[in-house]
């Protein structure tokens, strides 16, 4: 039994590898399309938007997983299945729940993999990427990560702590250098949009300036800062709670928590990410009952069609549950597990009626 166990595991782990090595390529091209539009300006050119593309397939394969996952499996179960191994597995004795426990082993192996690169590859890739993607646009400031971005623009030097939305910045702090780097000024903001031009506008504006003994204090309800950073800068240089680890989202909503902040975006992140993991091997134990049944003799664009048809499903709904959580402001820990749940009840549910 052992022997059968492994040979089922590496026909269904190479067809999901198969799956995925297909929508790599696929997802490397979009991407590389998607760039398109950016090349030319600065010096972000053809080459700057492939290494880019390329650097960005782990996030890529980490947010396909789930679906080339389902995908896969239900290729490697139809496989078995046309070839009348199932039925020769179960005539020898082997469980459906023998076979279930295999196809979990496979499951869990992936999401090592998927937890290894989402934790450790993705991010740090995804980052630089937008580094030099930020650096080659914008040539005339610099970045450097660590306590949200700090960007130099010149004399001035930026702090942004968060990105509230895909078009404004919040916990802002300006500080101003001399030529020979003696502060000049420090100055804090609540919220800061883009306005016309090279300039932003920023909102709860306080500053303190200084010179010689004294020191001469400025607030303003609307602030307008002139600098060369432009919106797209600060969109890549600022992590979303969605491209973090999920370690690294955990701290801090713990922090934040900690310290009665908002906590519910990094919340949100945090179980949505976990919950989506736990969705691979519930993926591949999913694929199991279709290899039994009336399933047990439909060709392989049958399989990928119905794959990815419950793979869209679950990613809709993942979605849906997701924005109602933000709109309504719902209790994240208990609804961004709704899709993964229902794909585990259904799985089953049809495993127990697999004859």
């Amino acid at each position: 039994m052992n022997l059968v166990d492994r040979y089922v595991a590496r026909t269904v782990l190479g067809a999901i590898l198969l799956v995925m090595a297909v929508l790599l390529v696929l997802g490397a091209l979009f991407n590389f399309i998607d760039e398109q539009g950016s090349i030319g300006v600065g010096h972000y050119d053809m080459f700057g938007a492939l290494v880019y593309s390329l650097l960005n397939l782990p996030r890529f394969a980490l947010n396909a997983f789930p679906a080339g996952v389902l995908i896969g499996a239900m290729l490697g179960i139809g496989a078995l299945a046309r070839s009348h191994e199932l039925t020769a597995v179960r005539t020898a004795g082997m469980s459906r729940w023998r076979l279930a426990g295999t196809m979990l082993g496979c499951g869990l192996l992936l999401l090592m993999v998927a937890l290894l690169i989402g934790e450790f590859i993705a991010p740090r890739l995804e980052q630089y990427a937008d580094e030099r993607k930020a650096i080659a646009r914008d040539g005339n400031v610099s970045l450097a990560g660590g306590g949200g971005a700090w960007v130099r623009d010149g004399n001035l030097v930026i702090n942004i702590a968060e990105r509230s939305s895909p078009v404004e910045f919040g916990g802002i702090m300006i500080f101003e250098l001399s030529p020979d780097n003696r502060l000049l000024s420090v100055a804090h903001a609540d919220r800061a949009n883009s306005g016309p031009g090279k300039t932003w506008e920023l909102g709860s504006y306080a500053e303190s300036r200084f010179s010689g003994d004294s020191v001469t204090d400025l607030q303003q309800e609307q602030h307008e800062m002139h600098t060369a950073v432009s919106e797209t800068f600060l969109q890549m240089a600022v992590v979303r709670p969605s491209e973090m680890a999920l370690g690294e989202r955990f701290r801090a909503m713990r922090y934040l928590r900690a310290n009665r902040q908002d906590y519910r975006p990094y919340s949100l992140a945090f179980w949505s990410g976990l919950a989506r993991s736990v969705a691979i091997p519930l993926g591949v134990l999913f694929a199991l009952p279709f290899g039994f049944g009336n399933m047990r003799s439909a060709g392989s664009g049958a399989r990928s069609t119905l794959g990815l048809a419950i793979a869209l499903v679950y990613f809709f709904l993942q979605r849906t549950v997701e924005s109602g959580t933000v709109a309504f402001s719902l209790n994240p820990l208990l609804l961004a597990w709704v899709p993964t749940l229902l794909l585990g009840s259904v799985a089953l549910v049809l495993l127990v009626r697999t004859r």
